[in-house]
């Protein structure tokens, strides 16, 4: 491992588990009691991404488009409010939460996203509520109580460019609802997240040095994808742009961290067998820059071919998962965003560099 120019030390005395949209694989996403399974399982930090409802609340939801993960479509009283929209480009005709107010909001009933993976969460459906971000912000506060250790947030800012476009900007909010909780102003770290750029940097300017516990972080996709804030404003950069040694020197001038997909870490072959690293750990840690890449999941779907379990799909295969999680901490990431924080706890505890 020593003699990979490629690999670089972590810039955290332990690697940092974060609960992707909480225990994800374990509950549906979003709800508070993935958060809780998520924080029960050995998770340090809960993802919460925000939408804004009509009425300028933020909420926990993975897209603004609710068909998939409430269940909306059943509900005759809001029939009409399904809908076509662009979205950073894209059509989707489906519900948004901007169509709703919070109360209307608080009716609906969360579901399984992807039901054909995850078919015991189904078990769940139609139990939990849409939770906003003060209610996962309170019960970070209540575990961190019950628990003895500190649980920190990581909140995303989904679509800002087309949030602001409809005079729903989330920024303000966000720092004001996170201001509102002593636990969130002062005690918890928060990172918050955006695939944006623009965003971020409004917000390292708009809080210079008066939230020192907060952490902004650049989200990366795929190489040849774009900041959709990049592509209204006709800038010509790609995400590799920023993955380069001079691009994180850019990212550190307004942000803490990165979180890269984890394929423009260690890429797989068509085979699925790993790659030799990038240097893209490398060159953030340079730059004073935290990594934590997404998005490890336990279930047979989401695994390279060689660490499949046998079975369909849907089979959890928790040993495989750790294999692939350990092969990203040898690059030296700091944290790193799981579906089953139970299983990237093992990882981490069981790693030896």
């Amino acid at each position: 491992m020593t003699g990979c120019t490629n690999l670089s030390a972590p810039l955290v005395d332990k690697v940092l588990v974060v609960g992707h949209r909480g225990a994800s694989a374990l509950r549906p996403e979003h709800t508070l009691a993935s958060y809780r399974k998520a924080v029960e399982d050995g998770a340090d930090i809960i993802e919460p991404d925000l939408v804004s409802t009509k009425d300028g609340v933020l909420v926990a939801r993975h897209e603004n488009e609710i068909s998939g993960t409430t269940n909306v479509s059943e509900v005759a009283k809001f029939a009409d409010r399904k809908t076509t929209k662009t979205i950073d480009g894209v059509q989707y005709t489906g519900w948004f939460t901007e169509d709703f107010t919070l109360a209307e909001l608080k009716e609906l009933r969360a579901r399984e996203r992807i039901p054909q993976a995850r078919p015991s969460n189904k078990s769940f459906n139609d139990q939990f509520e849409i939770p906003t971000l003060a209610e996962v912000i309170a019960l970070a506060q209540e575990l961190s109580a019950s628990t003895g250790r500190t649980i920190h947030l990581y909140p995303e800012t989904k679509h800002p460019t087309y949030f602001q476009s409809v005079n729903l900007a989330m920024e303000d909010r966000l720092v004001e609802t996170l201001r509102a909780n002593e636990f969130s102003e002062s005690k918890a770290t928060v990172y918050i997240q955006s695939f944006e750029v623009a965003n971020l940097k409004a917000l390292h300017q708009k809080l210079g040095g008066s939230q020192p516990n907060w952490k902004l972080v650049q989200l990366m996709d795929a190489r040849d994808k774009k900041p959709y804030d990049f592509v209204v404003a006709g800038d010509s950069r790609t995400y590799n742009e920023l993955m380069t040694e001079a691009g994180m020197k850019e990212v550190a001038t307004y942000a803490k961290g990165v979180g890269p997909y984890k394929l423009t870490i260690i890429n797989v072959d068509s085979s699925g067998n790993f790659e030799k690293p990038t240097d893209l750990v490398r060159n953030a840690h340079a730059a004073g820059l935290l990594v934590f890449p997404y998005t490890f999941r336990p279930e047979n779907a989401f695994l390279p071919a060689p660490l499949k379990a046998q079975g369909d799909d849907a089979t959890r295969n928790p040993s495989g998962s750790v294999t692939e999680i350990q092969k990203y901490l040898e690059t030296g990431i700091d944290g790193f965003f799981t579906d089953d924080p139970a299983v990237g706890r093992q990882a981490v505890d069981t790693f030896k560099r």
